[in-house]
């Protein structure tokens, strides 16, 4: 007589899926937080008539407060459709290929707890490969974003996402839709790494304790954790590569990040930190919390003889 017995392993493209969507979840929950990122970190001092400078944006209630009274609330949600895309690609891909790649690591052999600088490794990979691909849709949504920082009378460059691969492509060609990679790059790979490997050592250590299991808590905790770490490691390359995105008059990503050193100072890398750390670890809450449910869903029952 057939057994039930759970499945243990979910395939390739059932974790794309389940990435995919968690991913957009989140996205669509906390675009509004990414937003006001994006705006801190492409501002710039601006100077007055009596020497002072008066920055348009503070904080990040602040910023949203501005961007809803100037711009409407819908203007919280610039982006959004080219984000969805950026995640359904790149959530789908850094996270479905990370329990593979890890497992080619170490060898499918292999038992026991995988060491954490594999994990790392693994994540370093994923992120990378993912965000290749991915670029465009990053490019797209970065620039939706800072439309609303033109001055007022300005036409705006796009008329949504769609309009805006194509208007980008007519006008700086194909190849500018990978603007900004080599910072993206490098700044996804280590987000990647900061959040998959974090999320995945720390709920590993989590259901160590007696008491903690594989539950919501433990989900809840570890995301928050990975959230953490992935703005404190990645905000300065994440402030270099939103400008590269928003902003064309930068040659490359070292006259970025030296003009931007010599005319603001340090402090200039981790602008939007605060909505940054609200974002990530709101969006890493949701994501994982959702990844793991809708995983379930795919971990049924089956027969077997």
């Amino acid at each position: 007589m057939a057994d039930l017995k759970p499945r243990i392993e979910i395939s390739f493209l059932e974790t794309f899926i389940c990435s995919a969507f968690a991913a957009c979840f989140a996205e669509l929950c906390t675009i509004p937080l990414d937003t006001a990122k994006v705006r801190l970190q492409l501002q710039r001092k601006i100077p007055t008539g009596d020497g002072e400078n008066l920055p348009k944006y503070r904080g990040s209630l602040g910023t949203l407060s501005t961007i809803a009274r100037e711009e409407g609330i819908s203007g919280l949600w610039k982006g959004v459709i080219a984000g969805l895309h950026r995640q359904c690609i790149y959530g789908g891909l850094r996270i479905g290929l990370y329990e593979p790649v890890k497992t080619f690591l170490v060898g499918s052999d292999f038992i026991g707890d995988i060491p954490l600088y594999q994990k790392i490794l693994a994540a370093l990979l994923t992120g990378a490969i993912a965000i290749i691909v991915a670029n465009p849709t990053d490019l797209v949504k970065v620039r939706l974003q800072s439309e609303g920082k033109l001055p007022a009378g300005v036409p705006r460059r796009y008329a949504g996402a769609v309009d805006a691969y194509f208007t980008i492509v007519k006008l700086e060609g194909v190849s500018a839709l990978w603007t900004g990679l080599g910072p993206n790059i490098a700044r996804n790979a280590i987000v990647n790494a900061a959040e998959l490997a974090s999320y995945d050592q720390i709920k590993e250590t989590i259901m160590k304790i007696p008491g903690f299991r594989d539950s919501i808590l433990t989900h809840l905790l570890a995301g928050l954790a990975a959230g953490f770490f992935a703005v404190c490691i990645g905000s300065p390359i994440d402030v270099v590569k939103s400008r590269m995105m928003g902003d064309s008059t930068y040659r490359n990503t070292i006259d970025c990040f030296v003009k931007t050193m010599k005319t603001e100072g340090i402090m200039a890398f981790y602008k939007g930190f605060l909505p940054n750390f609200t974002r990530l670890g709101t969006w890493n809450v949701v994501m994982f919390l959702t990844l793991e449910q809708v995983k379930k869903v795919f971990l049924r029952e089956v027969l077997y003889d």
